[in-house]
Parts: structure tokens; C-alpha cells; sequence
């Protein structure tokens, strides 16, 4: 059986999908520190004028101690879902399964959310239905530096990204700005629809 170990992020990565689609059982780690500058509270889509984040504002400790993911807080004061809602009906209204997805994916931006590892989970939940991807899910109850399970943990760095070298497939925007590898899931399933769960199992990828 192939276990891998994963970080929930937000609107995983294609590298991330990949590792899940290909796995006999994936175990999420929720008992590690929190970390900036990662896919835990960031994804990547393909815009008009190149490559675009969607952030999740967090709530910051004041005295800088370390916490938790699992205990992180969204902050609310901006309306950011609805912006992220908004991004990507302008990046994706002209792709081939938008609407496909729309009507399935639009609660997930219209709801109150605190914690960002549960509204993670939630999302990736959501993604692995209308994706098509069977897969056993659990959590971590202890933090391992060196895990049982195939490390894919790695995946959650968005500084210091590897190039996987994926295959290529037709992105909204590729005639005026080029391709953009590994976006988050949400670009590949707005433009391959269906055929995404065969992309991602056919996809080579190399876990530490």
C-alpha cells in the first residue's frame, strides 16, 4: 500500500494533487508548527496578466510564538473569499468546464470561515468528489521529522518549488502570457473538466 504524507494546503497544487491521486491512502499532517510563505494559506491561478495569488489572510500572534497550523485563524475584516470568488470568474469564465464546476465549488466561497486547516480540509474533500479520486484519509496525532510514509510535505513550499517537469495541457490564457506549470488544481480542472483524474495519474512525481 502507498502512503503518502501531506500537508493540507489551500486549493492544492497540481504536485499535490498528483501525489494524492496516485496514493492508496493519504495522512494529512495537522501537528505541525506553522509556516509563512507556504501552499497552506496560498494557491496560484492562471490571470490575464500572469501568475495570480489567492491569500488567506491569517491572524498573527502578537508576541511571534510559534502555533500550531491547526490553530490558526482566518481573518475576516477583508472580504477575501468573495475576491477569490470574483478572480477566478474573471481567469476561468471563457474555460471549457467552469461552469461545469461553478454551481459545486460556490459555497465554499460564500461561508463564514475561522480555522484555516478545517476550511483546508474541506476544500480538498470538496476537490477529491468532483475530481473523481478515491482515496483513505486520515491525520497525524504526533509530528515525525522523518515519517513511515512517502514525505510529500515538501509540496507545501511555495519558495523553494521544484520543477516536477508535468505534462502541459491547454491553459485559458497560454497564447498571451505562456504556460504556467503547477497552479493550483482549480486551472486544470477548469480547462481538462473530466479529464483531469487521468492527467493527474499519469503524471510522474518524484516524493522524498
Amino acid at each position: 500500500m502507498k502512503t503518502v504524507l501531506l500537508y493540507p494546503t489551500f486549493f492544492p497544487s497540481i504536485a499535490t494533487m498528483v501525489a494524492i491521486s496516485q496514493a492508496d491512502a493519504v495522512v494529512f499532517e495537522v501537528q505541525d508548527n506553522y509556516q509563512k510563505q507556504t501552499y497552506r494559506n496560498r494557491a496560484y491561478i492562471s490571470h490575464s496578466g500572469g501568475k495570480m495569488l489567492l491569500g488567506v489572510p491569517i491572524i498573527h500572534l502578537k508576541d511571534n510564538k510559534r502555533k500550531k497550523t491547526s490553530e490558526i485563524c482566518v481573518e475576516n475584516e477583508v472580504p477575501w473569499l468573495y475576491n477569490h470568488w470574483k478572480s477566478l470568474q474573471t481567469a476561468y469564465r471563457t474555460s471549457p468546464f467552469f461552469e461545469y464546476y461553478e454551481e459545486d465549488l460556490a459555497p465554499l466561497f460564500k461561508k463564514e470561515v475561522t480555522s484555516l486547516l478545517d476550511f483546508n480540509m474541506e476544500i480538498i474533500e470538496v476537490l477529491l468528489d468532483l475530481i473523481g479520486i478515491d482515496v483513505s484519509i486520515s491525520k497525524t496525532t504526533e509530528f515525525h521529522k522523518n515519517p513511515e510514509q512517502l514525505d510529500g510535505r515538501f509540496l507545501a513550499d511555495a519558495k523553494k518549488e521544484k520543477d516536477h517537469g508535468f505534462e502541459t495541457y491547454h491553459q485559458v490564457f497560454e497564447n498571451v502570457i505562456g504556460f504556467i506549470p503547477n497552479l493550483s488544481v482549480l486551472d486544470l480542472l477548469f480547462n481538462e473538466g473530466p479529464n483531469t483524474i487521468s492527467y493527474l495519474e499519469s503524471q510522474k512525481l518524484d516524493l522524498e
